[in-house]
């Protein structure tokens, strides 16, 4: 073979092995981008369901929907405040209002501001426990929000041990049924000034947040399920006393039926 011929050979093996050099070059920077691109895709994946999470979070924070009984709420899912004091031993067990009231309806002011004196002394006295339901029909009959914020708001003063206080506060000073005044937040937590020790920045956190609006809500609709009609309503253990012009309710009255239940 000639050197000519020897050397042509060798430049091809030469030129086909940088070749291949030059294809497994190739191939190692594609795995390489390959797998670069596997990973930003996972990390891009990974960072969209956690915005996504977060913003679901937060969404669900903003809705008002939970529903966050207040502290010490007793009942069923916890949609009953309960005020009164509890029996002494030996002594009978208490009887049990209920109410379903609304801050803004006129009939429920009416009630509290013949009946309140009487509910205190039953209450504090051990024979009287008042179990209160609140209701935001008028919000639904009149349009606004002064039902459900006021019953918020007395939801937060119940997280704060205040709740008798602030709920007759509310019905002494309750607007005219066709002016929503408690719709606005400052109102409410104005009046909690006059309850010694809630107005607080815990208090006017949970008012402005609207923490327990989600509660009242559900509290509402478990009314409107309830086969009852208008507030307030008022049972006493069990039995519609109140808002029947055949047998009208007085406080004496409702003395003597807590007396007579009270001996069985």
């Amino acid at each position: 073979m000639s050197q000519k011929n020897r050397e042509g050979k060798r430049s091809a093996r030469e030129r086909l092995r940088e070749q291949r050099e030059r294809d497994r070059a190739r191939d190692k920077r594609k795995r390489t981008m390959g797998a670069v691109g596997a990973v930003v895709v996972v990390l891009a994946v990974a960072a969209g369901v956690g915005m996504f999470a977060s913003r679901t979070t937060k969404d669900s924070g903003k809705s008002g929907s939970s529903v966050e009984p207040p502290r010490g709420a007793v009942g069923k899912g916890g949609m009953v405040i309960e005020t009164g004091k509890s029996a002494k031993p030996g002594q009978p067990a208490p009887s049990t209002l209920t109410v379903y009231e609304d801050f803004r309806c006129p009939g429920c002011k009416q009630f509290e501001d013949v009946f309140r004196g009487t509910l205190h002394q039953l209450q504090d006295t051990g024979r009287l426990k008042v179990r209160y339901h609140l209701v935001t029909i008028i919000d639904g009959n009149m349009g606004g929000s002064g039902s459900l914020n006021a019953g918020n708001a007395a939801a937060c003063a119940q997280d704060a041990g205040k709740f008798r206080a602030y709920h007759d506060v509310l019905y002494k000073h309750q607007p005219d049924e066709t002016r929503d005044t408690y719709a606005s937040k400052d109102r409410l937590i104005k009046l909690a000034g006059t309850v010694p020790g809630l107005d607080t920045p815990a208090f006017r956190s949970c008012v402005e947040d609207g923490r327990h609006d989600g509660w009242v809500k559900k509290s509402s609709n478990t009314f409107n399920h309830s086969g009852y009609a208008s507030t307030p309503t008022v049972l006493l253990n069990g039995k519609s006393v109140y808002g029947n012009p055949n047998k009208p309710l007085s406080p004496n009255k409702l003395k003597r039926m807590v007396a007579a239940a009270a001996r069985g």
